[in-house]
């Protein structure tokens, strides 16, 4: 009770008082995400059940992963120019039409074409999701905020990975589908287009954001400063990118890029190693998938108080720290509910940190290098994907399923920790000088 309490009242405390368009995002979070979630979930098993080997697989996901990155720095760039709401409709429009495209073929090269689209427009919106936030947030409701937002996201991954896959198998016996064959899949995509209309709808409802008619009054109203002095030490703009201190944004974005190299050999592939290693069906392996993520949506609400307990940076060690051992049990453990539990309390602690550091990073630069932090954070992401998912591909093809994924496993601890302690290296100072300021007075 204490703990659900206490998860009532930082959602209460911090939604009322968001602004109306960052309410909207949270509920195109809520529609969008379900879509994501559902390609998260199933879009590998579809592949296989079009009869695709596990390396072609891997190949399909690593090129899709190589296209999101080469897309996000132009993102944020015409974000900047043309505004975060336009950004938000071409990255909906364009998952829309890749589903479309995955529903009219089953040819490998159009397979390849869709999910490289579906990852541009993945991109494209997630890359101005944090600078949108920031831009439409007080200081004080912003871990808040980007906690909610993360946590309907997660929310998102429990219901549309029961109903996707109960709903879909149902539907798919009801009309004479082979149950786990193409068909069933076939559902779900249609489902996750309707999804993302219901999300683009949401997105067509928010202000212009044009900088031309609204970023500096907004800026002024939020008290951030109109304009940042210029350090000629420093400061780099290249192809209009601006970033004033490189080291310490390299500092900023180091520690993410060793987390995705190492995600991006398993985490794409979960639903395929516990199929793999358990035989599910479609409809057990979705409520897996869902119940590693309720205990994520718990984890990232208590984030934000945690966070202004010990501060920020040791919120994110404490709780990403604390998921390293779970990885060993879920690579390692032969004991299915074993292998479920650790999935779930994984997902949660190492989950819980990312929107709370996703907090910290957008106020540790100007308003001008947030939409460019964000997408070197997506691009540095993706690219470690992309590596992550060649190595996968090559494990899978020289030694195979269960070698391959002890390695895997093994790159993946070693990564995460070296990730966690490099944050707190690095910005426990920040926690520190921040415990020590006075909290400022109530209005």
């Amino acid at each position: 009770m204490t703990g659900n309490g206490r998860v009532g009242r930082v959602v209460h405390r911090g939604f009322g008082r968001f602004h109306r368009d960052a309410r909207l995002i949270l509920v195109t979070s809520l529609v969008a995400g379900a879509a994501i979630s559902l390609w998260w979930i199933d879009f590998n098993l579809y592949l296989r059940a079009l009869g695709y080997e596990t390396s072609t697989i891997g190949l399909v996901s690593t090129l899709a992963s190589l296209a999101g990155g080469l897309v996000a720095f132009p993102a944020s760039a015409a974000s900047d120019r043309f505004g975060r709401r336009a950004a938000f409709i071409a990255g909906l429009a364009a998952g829309i039409v890749a589903l479309a495209c995955l529903l009219a073929s089953e040819a490998l090269p159009v397979i390849i074409l869709s999910a490289a689209l579906w990852s541009i427009g993945n991109q494209t919106f997630q890359v101005v999701v944090s600078p949108y936030m920031t831009e439409h947030s007080e200081p004080e409701h912003r871990n808040e905020l980007f906690a909610i937002q993360f946590a309907i996201q997660n929310v998102t991954n429990i219901v549309a990975a029961i109903l996707g896959g109960v709903v879909a198998t149902a539907i798919a016996a009801a009309i004479g589908l082979e149950a786990g064959g193409p068909g069933t899949y076939r559902i779900i995509l249609v489902f996750m287009t309707v999804l993302l209309v219901a999300g683009l709808v949401s997105v067509l409802r928010l202000s212009d954001d044009r900088p031309s008619r609204t970023v500096t009054p907004r800026l002024r109203r939020l008290g951030e400063p109109a304009a940042f002095p210029a350090d000629p030490r420093r400061s780099r703009t290249i192809l209009g990118i601006t970033v004033r201190d490189r080291v310490w944004f390299a500092k900023l974005v180091l520690p993410g890029f060793l987390i995705s190299i190492g995600a991006g050999q398993v985490i794409p592939f979960l639903n395929l190693y516990v199929q793999g290693k358990f035989g599910l069906d479609l409809a057990q392996l979705n409520a897996v998938f869902a119940l590693t993520s309720l205990g994520t949506v718990v984890a990232i609400l208590l984030q934000p108080t945690l966070a202004r307990r010990f501060g920020q940076i040791t919120s994110v060690v404490i709780v990403q720290g604390a998921s390293i051992p779970f990885l060993v049990v879920l690579g390692f453990s032969p004991i299915l509910w074993t292998v479920i539990l650790a999935m779930a309390v994984r997902n949660s602690l190492m989950n819980a940190g990312n929107p709370i550091f996703n907090a910290f990073a957008m106020e540790q630069v100007s308003p001008i290098e947030r939409a460019t932090l964000a997408a070197a954070m997506s691009v540095l992401w993706q690219i470690g994907w992309v590596i992550g998912g060649i190595w996968y591909a090559v494990l899978q093809a020289t030694v195979g399923f269960d070698a391959g994924y002890a390695i895997n496993f093994l790159t993946i601890i070693t990564l995460y920790t070296t990730a966690t302690c490099l944050y707190w290296i690095w910005f426990r100072h920040v926690d520190r000088r921040r415990l020590r300021e006075p909290a400022p007075a109530a209005a």
